[in-house]
């Protein structure tokens, strides 16, 4: 089956960093708008991205969006921290697109910038975090190992610009960003879905539950059998059980 059609958008950040985008239109309800924010070293252009794309785009129309440092987005990437400006980028364009709501499903990463701008900027009517990190310097797992020997690691940020198209920023944070689980807290009334895998390699589920419990109410938490981790374990059937949470947690009186 082909995907749905998607149009090229260009956005522009707060602090100036071009965004490669594309915006699918809605197959459901007009007036919803789903901003899909990818895991690290991810696209909207690749294969298992779109796919999300397209079961979505039965629900609401949908922006996906490249973080910067990756893809054909400029800057470097900071691994969470001032993605959440790329976010926001992309929640104001549905916005100006006409969208009255407006979700974000994040993965991996992305699952923790949307946690982190629905606390910091506000402004979405939904956020599902789909297996995301509580906090950060995660090392216990060998493929989060891995992404620290490619971040921090001159080899290994040559590494990931080569094969993935990412360009990593040298140096540390200053200041730490604000944890996922910390962020968690700040979310509400906006509904949060945390959604966490117990075949995630990357991420135990320690993570999803202290996410769900660092949050207040309206909130919910699936922990899916069989499920590993973010985009490429997703199937289409939970995706739109993700999709239909949306439409039932943006629905206006």
């Amino acid at each position: 089956m082909p995907f749905a059609t998607s149009f090229p958008v260009m956005l522009r950040t707060a602090d100036g960093v071009r965004i490669d985008a594309a915006h699918t239109p809605t197959r459901g309800r007009g007036d919803l708008g789903i901003v899909v924010a990818h895991g690290f070293t991810g696209s909207w252009r690749d294969r298992t991205a779109r796919r999300i794309v397209h079961v979505l785009s039965g629900f609401g129309g949908v922006l996906a969006f490249d973080f910067r440092g990756h893809g054909r987005s400029g800057g470097e990437s900071t691994v969470g921290d001032r993605e959440v400006l790329d976010l926001e980028a992309a929640v104001r364009h549905a916005r100006v697109a006409g969208y009255s709501s407006v979700a974000v499903a994040g993965f991996s990463m992305g699952a923790a910038v949307a946690v982190r701008h629905a606390a910091l900027h506000r402004g979405v009517d939904a956020v599902a975090a789909v297996s995301g990190p509580a906090r950060w310097y995660y090392r216990d797992t060998r493929p989060m190992r891995q992404v620290h020997w490619a971040i921090e690691r001159p080899f290994g940020r040559l590494a990931a610009r080569v094969v993935k198209r990412t360009r990593i920023a040298r140096g540390q944070w200053d200041p730490i960003p604000m944890p996922p689980y910390e962020a968690a807290a700040l979310i509400s009334p906006t509904p949060l879905l945390v959604v966490h895998g117990d075949a995630d390699t990357f991420f135990p589920l320690e993570h999803a539950h202290q996410i769900f419990d660092g949050a207040r109410e309206p909130k919910e938490l699936w922990i899916e059998a069989g499920f590993g981790h973010a985009e490429s374990a997703a199937t289409p059937e939970l995706i739109r059980r993700v999709g239909k949470w949306i439409t039932t947690n943006t629905a206006r009186d």
